[in-house]
């Protein structure tokens, strides 16, 4: 008898949670702290991806903080930012200053997705009540009549059904969950995609400036202290054309707008080593069925304006957690309470997309549509640059969010 034919083994738990990024194991950690029966799926054997997003702001340092993690936390490897510079058109402008913060960690963390979920992943193994399951991925809902009682899921030792009070999709934006739930996603569209990829560093090698932006061009850097991370921007579905002009005008390209990569571009050895991030700006209306709940990039994918989405995603998992645990101790919520999560979180995506798509509108488009013309600074920039005090108010928006959320849920008694 083959796999495809064997009969599914069967687990059951209150909560099922499909996905393990920042969400998902953020929400695992929490509903295991407070002696929920959960599970997490993660479809990889490991947490390691060609991009994942990497900054984590000062409202996740915060939740860290409240859990009681936040000095092992530090402990792992990572660059902070306070300031953030660029060249706009050659002139040097200022977009945000973390420092004028009144908040406890003022600062970006700069760390690998990959090593934050780990840790979490390790924090949560004290929890005899949490259950992370690699290499299990969610292919199917299992219905009971109109309400969704749990997933089937292939591992590598053959597929399993895993019935639950409560399903939880937390499987990014292109959530298989989401999709065999029949939720309806409205497209807010972007005008960009952006290529990943990675240049060696030396040692010697220092620079504060952020972001480069010239007519035609855009490049984001980052320094992770033995490399530069590095996220040139193109105008949306301009990849082939790219490819077609050849890998050396790409890095020709990137050398003439950040010299300090110079010396180690030869690190871009092929196409191989740049990955294509096709971005997208989307949302749910509607995040929930019966026994289901939509979070995270499954709800609201964001633009990688500001490095926000990791941060709305632990949003989300803190917010369904103060909202959900005291509920789940008795069952599945209804739906209307779980909608609860929604409307506490709708407001905050909202107001995070309007203010990526006025970047992308105001900023990025123009600059990538190239010309002979030199690009203008333009005034909110000028008047950031000129004016300090100001520098505080994007630093608040993207480090801190709105409605930033705490946590609340409580933790189990110790055994």
């Amino acid at each position: 008898m083959t796999t495809d034919q064997a009969p599914n083994r069967l687990t059951n738990v209150r909560c099922c949670i499909v996905g393990g990024g920042p969400a998902g194991m953020m929400l695992g950690y929490l509903l295991g702290r407070a002696g929920i029966d959960v599970v997490v799926l993660e479809k990889h054997a490991d947490f390691f991806r060609d991009f994942r997003g990497d900054t984590v702001h000062p409202s996740t340092l915060q939740v860290m903080d409240e859990l009681g993690l936040i000095d092992d936390f530090l402990k792992l490897p990572h660059q902070r930012l306070q300031k953030m510079d660029g060249l706009f058109g050659g002139a040097k402008v200022r977009i945000a200053d973390l420092s004028r913060l009144d908040t406890k960690y003022p600062f970006i963390a700069f760390m690998p997705q990959w090593d934050f979920l780990n840790f979490l992943r390790e924090a949560g193994k004290r929890f005899a009540s949490l259950k992370v399951m690699m290499n299990t991925e969610a292919v199917d809902l299992i219905r009971r009549g109109d309400a969704i009682a749990g997933v089937r899921a292939n591992t590598p030792d053959g597929p399993v059904d895993i019935e639950a009070d409560l399903t939880i999709a937390c499987d990014g934006r292109h959530s298989t969950v989401r999709e065999r739930a029949g939720l309806a996603v409205e497209e807010i569209g972007a005008p960009m995609d952006v290529l990943w990829f990675r240049v060696g560093r030396r040692a010697d090698e220092t620079e504060n400036l952020f972001a480069r932006i010239e007519p035609g061009k855009m490049m984001v850097t980052f320094d992770r202290g033995d490399y530069w991370q590095c996220a040139y921007v193109i105008a949306k579905g301009q990849y082939e054309a790219v490819k077609a002009r050849g890998l050396q005008a790409l890095l020709d390209d990137v050398v003439r707008m950040a010299p300090i990569l110079r010396s180690g571009i030869a690190d871009v050895k092929s196409f191989d080593d740049v990955k294509l991030l096709t971005v997208a700006i989307n949302r749910l209306s509607r995040w929930t069925r019966p026994g289901l709940l939509c979070i995270g990039d499954a709800a609201h994918a964001m633009s990688p304006v500001g490095g926000v989405g990791v941060n709305l995603a632990v949003q989300d998992a803190v917010a369904t957690a103060n909202l959900l645990t005291d509920k789940l101790q008795r069952g599945c919520p209804s739906e209307d309470e779980l909608d609860a999560v929604r409307r506490r979180r709708a407001f905050p995506v909202r107001m995070t997309q309007a203010m990526q798509v006025i970047v992308q509108n105001n900023i990025i488009s123009g600059a990538l549509q190239g010309g002979d013309r030199p690009l203008k600074v333009p005034l909110v920039l000028r008047l950031l640059t000129a004016v300090p005090w100001l520098q505080g108010i994007p630093a608040r928006f993207l480090a801190i969010g709105v409605r930033p959320e705490h946590v609340q849920s409580k933790a189990a008694p110790a055994l």
